[in-house]
C-alpha cells in the first residue's frame, strides 16, 4: 500500500525485477497512487463547513464537510442532485465530486481522511518519467489515469489526467481518409485511448494492480500534456 512520501519510481523499478523497459514503452499509473505518495489528503475531523458547503450538502444528502473539501478544489458547481455534484475542478476537469474520494483511502491510524486529485498530475508524470528514464535510459511516456463519468454514457472509463513523453492528443485534420476525402474534425484523444486500455487492468475496486506497462504503441505527435484534453470553455455547448 502506497503511504506519503513513497517513491514511485522505485517502487515500479522493484516491481519490473529483471525487465527493462525499451523505448516507446508507456507507463499508465492510477491517480489514487500519485495522490497518496504526494499527501493530497484531507484529514474530515479538521474541516469547518461553510454556509455554501451545509446548504449543499442538505440539497444532496452528503456530509457537510466533505461538501467543503469538494468545493474547496473546483472553481464552480456544473450540477447537483442527491448523492451526486458535478463540478469544474480547479485543473478545468469537468467531474463528479472534484475527484474527492473515499475508497481504498483507509489508514492505519484510523483517521477518516479524503483523497484529492494530484495538485499538477502532468508535472507528476513528468517527474516520474525523469526518474524511470534516468534509471533506463530510454525515451518512454508516462500517463497518470483516473475513472471518469461520461456526460451521454452510462459507466466509468479511464481516461488520462497527467500525461509525459508523448502526444495525449493527436490532430488529424487536413490528412484524408481511405477514399482521399480530407478530414475536418478528427482529433484523436491519445492519452484517454491508452489510459481506458490500462484501467481494463487495472480495474476500479479491489484489484490492486496501479501501474500498467503498455508496449507496442507508435507515434510521430510532438508531446503534449493532458491539460490539452480539457475542452475550452469557448467550445463547450453543455456548460
Amino acid at each position: 500500500m502506497v503511504r506519503e512520501g513513497d517513491d514511485i519510481a522505485a517502487l515500479i523499478i522493484a516491481a519490473l525485477g529483471s525487465r527493462e523497459l525499451r523505448g516507446g514503452d508507456v507507463i499508465v499509473v492510477a491517480q489514487k497512487i500519485v495522490s497518496k505518495a504526494e499527501g493530497c489528503t484531507v484529514d474530515l475531523a479538521t474541516v469547518t463547513p461553510s454556509a455554501e458547503a451545509t446548504k449543499l450538502a442538505a440539497e444532496v444528502d452528503k456530509d457537510p464537510r466533505l461538501v467543503e473539501v469538494i468545493l474547496s478544489q473546483s472553481t464552480r458547481v456544473v450540477r447537483s442532485r442527491p448523492n451526486l455534484i458535478i463540478v469544474q475542478h480547479r485543473l478545468g476537469f469537468v467531474m463528479a465530486n472534484a475527484g474527492v474520494d473515499q475508497s481504498n483511502v483507509a489508514s492505519a491510524d484510523g483517521v477518516h481522511r479524503v483523497l484529492l486529485l494530484p495538485r499538477d498530475p502532468d508535472a507528476s508524470a513528468g517527474a516520474l518519467r525523469l526518474a524511470l528514464q534516468q534509471r533506463y535510459d530510454v525515451p518512454i511516456g508516462v500517463v497518470i489515469s483516473d475513472s471518469f463519468g461520461r456526460a451521454w454514457r452510462r459507466g466509468t472509463c479511464g481516461i488520462a489526467i497527467g500525461a509525459a513523453g508523448l502526444p495525449s492528443l493527436i490532430d488529424l485534420r487536413g490528412q484524408p481518409d481511405l477514399f482521399g476525402r480530407t478530414l475536418e474534425v478528427s482529433i484523436i484523444g491519445f492519452a484517454d485511448e491508452i489510459a481506458a486500455a490500462a484501467s481494463l487492468l487495472q480495474g476500479q475496486a479491489a484489484e490492486a494492480q496501479p501501474v500498467v506497462l503498455v508496449r507496442g504503441l507508435n507515434w510521430s505527435a510532438p508531446s503534449a500534456p493532458a491539460a490539452d484534453l480539457v475542452r475550452p470553455l469557448e467550445e463547450d455547448l453543455f456548460r
